[in-house]
């Protein structure tokens, strides 16, 4: 079964190993805001299965992090604040989905 890691690693087309531990980071801030966002209590994903649509949310906002690391843009491909915009609004519909709801 491939790790987050791996899955993150081939969403950004990274064929080396020098940056896994800056991706480990953004995977565990990423897997952090999930938690948040879902009302679970915090380290939920390390003890429990990440469903799918929350799995590819992190993908998404990991490699986001790690794109947009310099703070200033969208991601390598693009210098739009907009495009990081959209990450968010993606992300936080795909966690919207798993969310526990909680009055």
């Amino acid at each position: 079964m491939e790790t987050l890691l791996e899955k993150v690693k081939k969403n950004l087309i990274l064929e080396h190993n020098e940056d896994d531990d800056l991706l480990s980071m953004y995977i565990t801030a990423a897997k952090s805001y999930a938690e948040s966002y879902q009302h679970l209590e915090e380290g939920y994903y390390t003890e429990h299965p990440i469903p799918p649509i929350t799995e590819q949310a992190v993908i998404m906002l990991a490699s986001h992090f790690y794109e947009s690391r310099d703070g200033g843009t969208g991601g390598f491909f693009t210098n739009s604040t907009a495009a990081g915009e959209q990450i968010w609004n993606t992300v936080n519909l795909l966690l919207r989905l798993d969310r526990r709801w909680k009055v």
